[in-house]
């Protein structure tokens, strides 16, 4: 997927804003990112069946791991648009709605709170090393994956969602001031749409974007 000029978007505006969306939410409305006409707002038009199924005499892991590292760059780069807006002021735990709050497991097994931007640092640094891990992810030729690599991979896609979905709720407003919304639903759609082609993540792992995911089924952006 090609986000054309993407690049020139980042640290764009760094005057604080108030966020129309967290009030809604608080007052029981439907969050800005469920409104239709935002909502259906795409750079690709159709289903994303076509685009995420494994291609013929590709390698399944290949396919997989190719799509890791194109999914781990487009989220980091989301993330690193909406950076200045993610403090620990504005954004003191890691949450995706009313209803998801996110802690971290340290090196000691302790589970820890940590603000959003810390959260998202400490899993975007563990995802890079693991991913340049050879171990793991090999380059080499003839040198094949681990046996667990599908275990690995649904750690990856779990806290890439809850990236996702940090943005969504916590930052959507953001990304329609900078007219990104068919930006981030097209990244969103295409990432649900290989999850759930690979059963990479349980239902429970989405639970803050069920509506989202079931109107983009709905409309048949996500065929399951």
């Amino acid at each position: 997927m090609s986000f054309f000029g993407f690049g020139k978007l980042t640290g764009i505006g760094k005057q604080k804003q108030t966020s129309a969306q967290a009030s809604a939410v608080a007052k029981g409305q439907p969050p800005l990112f469920l409104r239709r006409d935002y909502a259906l707002s795409h750079l690709v038009k159709g289903s994303f069946k076509g685009v995420v199924q494994q291609p013929k005499y590709t390698d399944l892991n290949e396919w997989l791991a190719i799509n890791t590292f194109e999914f781990f760059n487009l989220v980091n780069l989301f993330y690193g648009v909406v950076t200045d807006f993610c403090t620990i002021g504005e954004c003191p735990t890691m949450s995706a709605g009313p209803n998801a709050e996110y802690t971290w497991t340290d090196t000691q097994r302790k589970t820890i709170k940590l603000a959003a931007p810390q959260y998202i640092d400490y899993v975007l640094s563990q995802i890079q090393t693991t991913l340049d891990d050879e171990r793991i992810f090999p380059t080499k030729i003839g040198a094949g994956f681990p046996k667990d690599i599908r275990a690995t991979l649904s750690v990856i896609y779990r806290h890439l969602f809850r990236i996702l979905a940090h943005i969504y709720w916590s930052h959507y407003v953001e990304l329609l001031n900078l007219k990104l919304e068919g930006h981030v639903n097209s990244l969103f759609a295409h990432f649900i749409s290989f999850v759930k082609e690979f059963d990479l993540l349980e239902r429970k792992d989405m639970a803050p974007m069920v509506d989202l995911i079931a109107f983009y089924e709905q409309q048949g952006v996500i065929v399951v």
